[in-house]
């Protein structure tokens, strides 16, 4: 079916239910992506070990949602495409419900406290181990509403994820 006819049956103003899941999947990441590297950046929120491998699932569902614009909505490809960047922002998620269990000291984490260091020299190693956040997985450093930044996470990327499935799955059979 072209997307013309799909255009043609769904309600005015409504969006098709492929279109819709290829969006979300594009744009939960890019945002949750945003906000973490704006917490980073703007508000001093240094990220543990745990938290970077949330936002290496966020890249990889952006590695699969971009191409997905490359091809009709409907298409084969794109809704495996899609359904690929869903299943990389459930990791996300996932890894988010195990950091936040480690914050709430639910699971054990990590013994040791992990930093990034880049250098191209010694001197310059030295300088950044001295001065280099040392950030814990299981201290929380920021709350909202009462649920840390990793459960924030596992909730919107879960959720996000499960949308984008339910729209592609409807998509699929309209």
């Amino acid at each position: 079916m072209t997307e013309a006819a799909v255009a043609a049956r769904r309600p005015a103003g409504g969006l098709d239910a492929a279109v819709a899941a290829r969006l979300l999947a594009f744009l939960l990441p890019l945002a949750l992506l945003a906000g973490a590297y704006g917490s980073q950046y703007f508000g001093g929120l240094y990220p543990c070990e745990m938290c970077w491998w949330q936002r290496y699932a966020h890249f990889a569902a952006l590695v699969f949602a971009t191409p997905a614009f490359f091809f009709p909505a409907r298409s084969g490809m794109s809704r495996m495409l899609v359904v690929l960047a869903a299943l990389a922002i459930a990791v996300s998620g996932a890894i988010g419900v195990y950091h936040a269990g480690v914050e709430a000291k639910i699971f054990e984490g990590f013994t040791q406290c992990t930093a990034e260091m880049k250098s191209s020299s010694t001197a310059e190693l030295l300088k950044q181990i001295t001065h280099a956040p040392l950030v814990r997985c299981d201290e929380v450093q920021f709350r909202f509403l009462g649920i840390t930044l990793a459960g924030w996470n596992a909730i919107l990327s879960l959720g996000g994820a499960a949308l984008i499935l339910i729209l592609s799955l409807r998509a699929r059979r309209a």
